[in-house]
């Protein structure tokens, strides 16, 4: 049986929350009852103002509001103009962090992972709490967890584009 992530799966490090979901089933309900779903095979953590990699890091704007709100709320933003990215805020009031959905097993990029779910900026902002729309399962899947350093931000210098914060499944279980 699988137990859905409540909001308090969130309310965590980034840290700690960005390896724990890898594995984690990501679930849309669409409108006509069909559910698409996907087991997260990576992530990628955020973290505060201090890493030159996260979008507040150049402090708090209207984009970036919701970085410093509720645990357990999706921030979707578009990249690049053409790709809906999706992440979940994760910590405490007032200390923005996130964890961005970076692949699934099936899709290899968070753009093609939120394309195949249908997932775009109207989910920006929704609360993962009791939601029928979109949640996160845990079927009891636990793979062995590699790190590696986060993709797309040479732009945050040296130790931020380099340290190793992105989160793998690298398709051995834990037993």
């Amino acid at each position: 049986m699988n137990r859905r992530l409540d909001a308090e799966f969130f309310h965590r490090d980034v840290l700690e929350a960005a390896p724990d979901l890898v594995g984690k089933i990501l679930v849309h309900k669409l409108s006509d009852g069909t559910e698409l779903r996907e087991r997260i095979a990576e992530t990628e953590a955020y973290r505060g103002e201090e890493d030159k990699g996260c979008h507040a890091a150049k402090g708090r704007t209207k984009r970036t509001e919701l970085l410093y709100g509720e645990s357990g709320v999706i921030y979707v933003y578009l990249c690049y103009g053409m790709h809906w990215l999706m992440n979940v805020i994760t910590g405490e009031n007032d200390q923005p962090q996130g964890l961005l959905i970076r692949a699934g097993k099936k899709y290899n990029g968070p753009a093609k992972l939120t394309k195949n779910l249908k997932i775009d900026g109207s989910f920006n902002g929704i609360y993962l709490k009791d939601n029928e729309e979109i949640w996160f399962e845990d079927d009891g899947y636990r793979p062995r967890i590699k790190t590696a350093p986060r993709v797309g931000i040479d732009y945050a210098g040296e130790y931020w584009k380099d340290i190793e914060w992105r989160f793998i499944d690298d398709g051995e279980l834990i037993l």
